[in-house]
């Protein structure tokens, strides 16, 4: 049963639910028709520039900071509805860290091992992010959905071992050193337009997708204003509602078109900037960020 909305946004009752279990789930932000709409942009996008010679695998761009090339990710991320329900968890000042196209093909092995978010993005363990994902396909069991740990939210940042594995889908292949029982793994299980949000501490991983048709979720990190980058020197972000008054983040604006000149000039810089701290501690010679600082 989908979370009640009143007027597109979160009651009472969910935003206490959503702080005691790390996560809420799931809503119905959008409807099927615009997430279709949008699943065919994407797979349109995909189809014109998989060859088109960028600089970079279109991979990359899908997965790391999409907004910042793709003028698709930057709209599903200012959809009014959207943020509706997620300025009820942040309130009404938002920041966008991120964007992404996290994608399982068909009967393939690729899974994500249980994590937290907030590992090594220099952010500190706080409250002030939520990751939205958003369904542009169903999200199963057998589609490899996502599975959290009720109440995981409450740890620290815990340990992390990076296993750079072929079948995982993170850019370290970073697993939290903690045992994970299958009993404490909760499925989020989704439809096309439905979101979930979770804290940037929650653990959470997914299984491989062992269906017919691909696993699409489009993935925006928020941020509170008041969040800042404790271990770069400094970081980026876009604003989605609200104000700036922390300016904590060099802002910058959506891309005019896919993959401009000076949307992937832009995107060199950031890439290279985050990856400083994102890999900090790797070789660094394979991976979404493979060859930044390396």
């Amino acid at each position: 049963m989908n979370i009640p909305l009143a007027n597109g946004r979160l009651g009472r009752a969910a935003v206490e639910r959503y702080w005691e279990d790390g996560y809420l789930h799931p809503i119905r932000a959008i409807s099927p028709a615009q997430a279709a709409e949008w699943r065919a942009e994407l797979e349109a996008i995909e189809r014109d520039w998989l060859d088109a010679g960028l600089p970079l695998p279109l991979n990359t761009y899908k997965r790391v900071n999409a907004n910042c090339v793709m003028p698709l990710a930057h709209r599903i991320a200012t959809h009014p509805a959207i943020l509706d329900v997620v300025e009820g968890v942040l309130g009404p000042d938002l920041l966008i860290y991120g964007v992404e196209f996290f994608i399982k093909e068909p009967r393939t092995k690729h899974r994500v091992s249980m994590h937290q978010d907030l590992t090594y993005w220099g952010l500190g363990a706080i409250d002030g992010m939520v990751t939205m994902w958003l369904a542009l396909s169903p999200a199963t069991r057998a589609s490899g959905c996502m599975d959290f740990v009720a109440g995981s939210h409450r740890n620290p940042i815990l340990p992390h071992e990076d296993t750079f594995a072929e079948d995982n889908l993170l850019s370290r292949g970073q697993e939290v050193r903690v045992e994970v029982a299958p009993e404490d793994r909760v499925a989020i299980e989704l439809m096309p337009g439905e979101i979930s949000l979770h804290h940037g501490l929650t653990i959470h991983g997914s299984g491989p997708n062992t269906t017919d048709d691909r696993r699409i979720g489009a993935v925006v990190r928020y941020l509170r204003p008041e969040v800042a980058q404790e271990v770069g020197e400094q970081d980026y972000a876009m604003l989605a509602r609200g104000a700036d008054r922390a300016r904590n983040f060099i802002l910058f604006a959506p891309p005019e078109g896919n993959f401009t000149p000076e949307s992937l000039a832009l995107y060199d810089e950031i890439r290279t900037t985050q990856g400083k701290f994102l890999m900090k501690g790797t070789k660094n010679d394979k991976g979404l960020y493979a060859k930044v600082n390396a």
